[in-house]
């Protein structure tokens, strides 16, 4: 039945049972000496009872993250790890080190140290849609995470994450992955915009619709003659008409097939791929239109497809721009600064948020794989890995230490519970860096007290009322047959977005569109598709 996945998303079923202990089926005792002296660990109660695991040889538990190291001369983050360790020592007899992967040419050093199966790591932070978590267990560089292991060495993880959450984490039949499905993140994309500038345009409600931003550019040019509306550098073309798209229509893209979305079904049928950019012949005629119309009011610089200077971000903190395009996350921050306003200097300002898909109620929740944890399947101390990960992601103590630093230097809790940065703060040299994007959990979150809190849980709440979870997080594409043509189907795509999303092409948008979705047609995006419809078929049938 093709809805088979979609009843398992849906399903409300909770994980309750209990954590076990005893001998996991997948290798028993932990630590390299083997079958050695069983011993009562300290804390095992806050292990969910791991009490009789052999814990007598000290390990070290090597976590790789991306991103890059950082300076330890102007970090906290060593001693941060200093006194996690304490605790970790104390509690699993482990220590934990951080493995960066820069994030010059990050993927492929990933992949590439994956692959040496050496066993230099232990805990690896991996995601399906950004970080081939699916090509890398299919490739074996994961370890199968069995439901007794995972009951065992991480059983408050285990008793957290629902049933059907697992399920979503299975590459045929197995288990690979801890998923980070507790914590409330938004990585849609929209406009984040001057609110109190909008009202003055008339947008009492403020800015709700593609239209209602066009009203809002214009009247920013007219009555702000020294702000340029966006300062873009030309690099959000693909993020643009994939925003056009989703507020639009129903679509739902696929993850993991290209880096312009082009593929996937609607909310009506979801089961049945196509490329709305061969199709959805007179929306992108529209969105061609209007981005003609953007580039005649002045939205953005005449060389916005070579403006590599453009700090659009920093620019709108001051005042000097109207609008950054990223996504929820980045708002939440750009409306949250001292005192609550953007704008350091002007305590009238206020940001709103227009989020793509809000016209047509189109929102997609991020795949709970967007961020998870892995076990390499050459580690040396993969139980005793899985203790330090149920431990930085449950126990409260290590969970501020490994995401907020050392209290009293890094940060401070202030009357209200929430978090502050000390007075003798130096965000030079007391911050920390470690990149935990993996099991983040809002349970034990603190939260920032410069944020705007009011109106990031209204906004949360409107998502919350709307949203759909992601219904494609087991599909794994497999794309060898028609790698030549997605590739040239990018190349097209990059070359005439460019173009389109900003305005700069010549002749009719009625031309433009037909040249580009020619074009498409000719570079086989159509047997793409096919290829896709059948591996879905094979899927959800």
């Amino acid at each position: 039945m093709r809805k088979k996945l979609l009843a398992v998303l849906l399903s409300a079923t909770m994980v309750l049972g209990l954590a076990a202990c005893g001998d996991t089926g997948n290798g028993g005792s932990t630590g390299s000496n083997g079958g050695g002296t069983t011993t009562t660990t300290s804390g095992g109660s806050d292990n969910g009872g791991a009490a009789a695991i052999d814990t007598s040889e000290h390990v070290k538990i090597v976590y790789m993250t991306t991103g890059g190291a950082p300076d330890p001369a102007s970090s906290q983050t060593d001693e941060m790890l200093e006194q996690l360790n304490a605790i970790l020592t104390e509690k699993v007899n482990a220590e934990l080190e951080v493995y960066y992967i820069d994030w010059t040419d990050y993927l492929s050093v990933y992949n590439l140290t994956l692959a040496q199966m050496d066993g230099s790591v232990d805990l690896v932070g991996t995601a399906s849609d950004w970080l081939d978590a699916w090509p890398n267990a299919k490739k074996g560089a994961f370890r199968v995470l069995t439901e007794d292991e995972l009951k065992t060495y991480a059983p408050k993880t285990w008793a957290s994450v629902p049933q059907e959450h697992w399920d979503l984490c299975k590459y045929n039949g197995n288990i690979y992955l801890m998923p980070e499905d507790n914590y409330a993140q938004w990585t849609n994309h929209g406009f984040t915009y001057r609110l109190d500038w909008a009202k003055e345009a008339g947008l009492s409600d403020g800015v709700k619709s593609w239209d209602d931003l066009t009203t809002y550019f214009r009247y920013v040019k007219n009555a702000y003659p020294d702000v340029i509306p966006w300062d873009s550098d030309g690099t959000q073309y693909a993020t643009m008409v994939g925003g056009w798209i989703t507020s639009h229509s129903n679509y739902i893209s696929i993850d993991g097939i290209n880096s312009g979305a082009m593929w996937g079904c609607t909310k009506d049928d979801m089961y049945t791929v196509y490329s709305p950019y061969v199709t959805d012949t007179d929306s992108l005629v529209a969105f061609a239109k209007m981005m003609k119309e953007w580039d005649e009011i002045g939205v953005w610089k005449t060389d916005v497809l070579n403006n590599t200077a453009s700090d659009n971000r920093e620019d709108y903190k001051i005042g000097r721009v109207a609008v950054e395009q990223h996504h929820t996350q980045t708002w939440t921050d750009l409306c949250s600064h001292k005192d609550g306003y953007t704008i350091y200097d002007d305590p009238n300002t206020e940001s709103g948020f227009f989020y793509f898909g809000e016209e047509t109620q189109n929102l997609v929740a991020l795949s709970i794989t967007h961020g998870a944890m892995a076990v390499s399947a050459a580690s040396k101390n993969p139980e005793r890995a899985l203790m330090v990960y149920d431990l930085i992601r449950n126990d409260p103590e290590c969970y501020a230490l490994f995401n907020y630093g050392v209290k009293g230097v890094s940060y401070d809790i202030d009357e209200n519970g929430m978090r502050v940065r000390p007075a003798s703060y130096d965000s030079s040299t007391d911050n920390i860096a470690v990149n935990y994007w993996w099991g983040r959990n809002d349970d034990l979150e603190i939260k920032d007290a410069t944020m705007n809190w009011d109106a990031i849980e209204k906004l949360y709440a409107e998502y919350d009322k709307i949203k759909i979870d992601y219904p494609y997080g087991q599909f794994v594409p497999d794309v060898d047959n028609v790698k030549s043509q997605i590739e040239n189907i990018n190349a097209i795509h990059t070359d005439y977005m460019k173009q389109i999303a900003f305005g700069k092409y010549t002749g009719t948008a009625e031309d433009i569109v037909a040249e580009y979705q020619n074009a498409l047609k000719q570079a086989g995006i159509d047997d793409v598709t096919a290829e896709l419809q059948l591996q879905f078929d094979a899927l959800y049938k």
